[in-house]
């Protein structure tokens, strides 16, 4: 049977968008150019469509456009797909590179069935993921103010020498500084006036997170994330938010190379060659579960603070965890025993972190659909 599907590729930035496309038929590929506003792309849209013979299928790749302009599209009745920018396979010749060109490349590489698709998540699922980025943007801006004051107060000679910094004695101290010209004490001012914003508006996303944590669509899964060792509530909200479907992946081997915590590889014939891990993925979660898998590096032994985050948790969830708990603190100190780096035991414990976390989600999901069956 004659494929009639109409293929339309996507060059898109902030201002406009080039489009290349293939008519079924046709020999020719038609390129055009719109901007980047709603009624130029619903009017693409339904150009295309009213001369297509049958299916109309868009691609573009992620970026600066994120997944509203796939819904925008998929609202009009047409498919649309984003593409994984690292996996669009490359050539090492090519030397000249234009919006147009790029356009008509991703065009023949979606009518081959060579693109990757990111799967895309919902408007509820990326507002929620929105909200644990902004959190940790204000995070770094708060880190960054505390830098600034510290270099400030150290170009003019007032070192803190009686304890940790940012401590209650510690911002008591720099309430104390005087400073002989009256320029330096503005300065001063505003730098201490930003860091006070700064402490609030982390105060106030961590209440908004943890709302978010006890709504119903997170507060069970949230939980059973809370019984693994180093995991707490912003953890777990920030995992499940960047992942946000755990399904899609076949194998804790998945989610291990999605999260680019596997090692790179360089082997030819009977030359074998393993480097560093290959950083691909979300970065966000494979830092979360990086600085998790510090918590691994004692022996394995529930706190309290531990069992009370495991209160009224099934106890297969509790399970797992303990599973989890035993095998990578043994993991972390055999693999220091045995002359790894630390920070390479700790890399090879998020590993397997990010396997029974996987575990714990999927047996999760399917305990809640035999009781749907049920």
């Amino acid at each position: 049977m004659e494929n009639i599907i109409t293929y339309v590729a996507m060059d898109t930035h902030k201002k406009q968008h080039n489009i290349a496309l293939h008519y079924p038929g046709q020999e020719e590929i038609v390129e055009l150019t719109i901007n980047n506003t709603l009624r130029d792309i619903k009017k693409m849209v339904k150009k295309i469509k009213r001369k297509a013979p049958g299916k109309v299928e868009f691609c573009y790749e992620a970026g600066i456009c994120g997944f509203t302009l796939k819904r925008r599209i998929e609202n009009m009745g047409c498919k649309c797909m984003v593409i994984a920018p690292s996996l669009v396979p490359t050539k090492p010749g090519e030397r000249v590179k234009t919006d147009r060109r790029d356009a008509k490349k991703l065009l023949m590489l979606l009518k081959a069935g060579l693109l990757t698709e990111v799967h895309a998540p919902d408007e509820q699922a990326e507002a929620a993921r929105e909200l644990t980025r902004l959190r940790e943007t204000a995070r770094d801006n708060l880190k960054r103010i505390r830098h600034q004051i510290l270099k400030f107060l150290t170009r003019h000679g007032y070192v803190y020498t009686e304890g940790g910094h940012w401590t209650q004695k510690h911002v008591a101290w720099m309430r104390t500084i005087k400073f002989t010209e009256p320029m330096l004490t503005k300065v001063f001012e505003n730098y201490f006036n930003e860091l006070i914003y700064c402490i609030g508006r982390l105060e106030n996303l961590d209440r908004e997170v943890e709302q978010l944590a006890g709504s119903d669509e997170y507060k069970e899964v949230v939980g059973l994330l809370c019984c693994f060792h180093g995991i707490n509530t912003l953890t777990a909200t920030t995992v499940m938010t960047e992942i946000f479907e755990f399904g899609r992946f076949e194998s804790p081997r998945h989610l291990m190379s999605y999260l680019g915590l596997t090692p790179s590889e360089n082997s030819s014939g009977e030359k074998q060659k393993k480097g560093a891990i290959t950083k691909a993925g979300n970065k966000r979660v494979r830092r979360l579960l990086n600085e998790t898998a510090w918590h691994y590096r004692h022996r394995y032994v529930p706190s309290s603070v531990l069992k009370k985050r495991r209160k009224d948790q099934p106890q297969w969830a509790v399970e797992i965890a303990d599973a989890a708990g035993r095998r990578l603190s043994k993991r972390h100190r055999h693999l220091i025993n045995n002359g790894k780096m630390p920070c390479q035991a700790n890399i090879a414990v998020a590993r397997e972190l990010a396997g029974f976390i996987w575990f714990m989600i999927t047996q999760h999901q399917a305990r809640k659909n035999v009781r749907g069956v049920a």
